[in-house]
């Protein structure tokens, strides 16, 4: 049985899967369409706040780069006839381990932000945890911008 030294190979593709992947909904960071476009601001107050998770995506791409990794790795072990049965489980165990990858990897820390506005409304929101430590009772700001709206703390009066 002749086995190849894929692993170089295989740590770089799902390196390149696993940061491909990364994104983040974090209101410390503002997508380029939205710059430079006029947002909508609204007053509130926080009255609860609580930590969730929003779970990871899964496109497919962490599924089918993954099946290509393992099937590549897996035809290399053995002759003609076990490589591709290897192969197939290699690709079927590539895609499985890929798919996972992809969802972990977009996983992210976050809030649900419970907000009371000035005429007595209240609304809640998730949005990923930022660097502004909010919590229940402080002034906050809703800035809304192209359909999205992130929460970030009132500027404060002098």
């Amino acid at each position: 049985m002749r086995v190849r030294n894929r692993s170089p190979f295989v740590f770089s593709a799902l390196l390149a899967l696993l940061l491909g992947a990364c994104s983040t909904t974090s209101p410390d960071v503002v997508q380029r369409g939205d710059a430079q476009r006029l947002s909508t601001v609204q007053d509130a107050r926080i009255v609860s706040i609580r930590p969730v998770v929003v779970d990871g995506r899964q496109t497919g791409m962490g599924a089918a780069a993954g099946g290509v990794v393992g099937g590549v790795a897996g035809s290399s072990v053995g002759g003609r006839r076990e490589s591709v049965v290897v192969g197939v489980l290699g690709a079927l165990a590539g895609a499985v381990a890929g798919n996972a990858i992809e969802r972990a990897g977009t996983r992210e820390d976050a809030v649900e932000i419970l907000l009371q506005l000035p005429g007595g409304e209240r609304r809640a929101i998730v949005q990923a945890q930022g660097n502004e430590n909010l919590v229940a009772g402080d002034a906050v700001i809703l800035v809304t911008t192209g359909g999205k709206t992130r929460v970030t703390k009132a500027p404060v009066s002098r």
